[in-house]
């Protein structure tokens, strides 16, 4: 996490994502950096303690994206999810690493994340798998097509 933390200069997620972490995260969220929450549902942004706070962008992943990387200090722009916003991100060629975290708890069905991605393929390049007593962090590359 403290390698994440330190490589992190802002977060993009989509709406659900927010909508089912808003409670649990309270006024003390993770992500200590700029977080741009994809939605049509326009909010004011919100300030939490920890340097995070949560705008709402309602026009587009490109946008979002641009607006992050614009605060992030040069650092890396996080694509936190969840699967719909992953995916939009990958169709549109802008993912260059995916790093899954693979628990062992049973959540119910979940959803695909290289589902629906359309024509061709996507072909990843493994960096590094971590183990640790409560997960395995796996690092992949995302190849580009040329």
């Amino acid at each position: 996490m403290r390698e994440w933390f330190e490589a992190t200069g802002a977060v993009v997620m989509g709406r659900l994502m927010y909508d089912s972490g808003e409670g649990h995260w309270a006024d003390n969220p993770p992500f200590r950096a700029p977080v741009f929450v994809l939605t049509n549902r326009p909010r004011p942004t919100v300030v939490k303690e920890g340097g995070t706070s949560f705008t709402f962008v309602t026009d587009g992943i490109h946008s979002a994206l641009d607006l992050a990387k614009a605060v992030s200090g040069g650092r890396n722009v996080d694509i936190a999810g969840g699967t719909d916003t992953f995916q939009q991100y990958l169709r549109a060629g802008l993912v260059d690493e995916l790093q899954p975290h693979v628990i062992p708890v049973l959540l119910g069905a979940g959803l695909r994340l290289f589902d629906s991605l359309g024509p061709g393929a996507h072909d990843l390049e493994p960096i590094r798998a971590l183990d640790t007593p409560g997960a395995t962090h796996v690092k992949y590359r995302v190849l580009k097509r040329t």
